[in-house]
């Protein structure tokens, strides 16, 4: 499995709205003790362990959040990753922070990163997890770059401490499983 964290790099961003998958994968990583490392050639950080029989990578585009797809592209074609193996964790406007949605396939939804995957991978079936953000009562851009309150930040964390648990059922179960169970909460 691939699994891709959408966000800006470096510390400018961190912590930020719009780095919500970064720190969905970090939550993976930490739980099997991943490694990253910058791989220059495949625009991305990237680390990979073993669980459930198979080998997993984690990657976060080095590309910023708009050009996400030209990674994405890269790590599949170099590993050789079917798209029905491809997981993009990302922020999503349209749910509260603290909700978390689990998809088969579907469309940009207006996010930058997943048009970028969707038009460098040439379909929109790929899985995805849309970690809510909440709508923004300011300019767009200023809103996803800013970091959460302290309230909003503990909401956060009850969906990322949930990201270990969102992989292993997907890596073991399914989709659809993962779907029925964390897209209620």
């Amino acid at each position: 499995m691939l699994l891709v964290g959408l966000g800006n790099p470096g510390k400018k961003y961190e912590n930020t709205r719009h780095n919500c998958g970064f720190m969905f994968v970090d939550e993976i990583a930490k739980a099997y003790n991943v490694s990253f490392k910058i791989e220059k050639k495949l625009e991305c950080i990237i680390g990979s362990f073993e669980a459930f029989g198979e080998k997993h990578y984690i990657i976060k585009p080095t590309t910023y959040m708009n050009l996400s797809g030209k990674a994405v592209s890269l790590v599949m074609n170099y590993y050789n990753i079917d798209i029905k193996d491809v997981v993009v964790a990302y922020d999503d406007m349209d749910l509260y922070i603290g909700k978390v949605r689990i998809r088969e396939r579907g469309s940009s939804g207006g996010h930058n990163g997943m048009k970028s995957i969707i038009a460098s991978v040439g379909t929109q079936d790929f899985t995805r997890i849309r970690i809510g953000i909440s709508k923004a009562n300011s300019d767009v851009i200023d809103y996803v770059l800013s970091k959460f309150n302290s309230v909003e930040r503990k909401d956060l964390d009850k969906i990322l401490q949930l990201a270990p648990e969102v992989f292993s059922t997907i890596a073991q179960k399914g989709v659809v499983e993962a779907m029925n169970k964390y897209n209620g909460a």
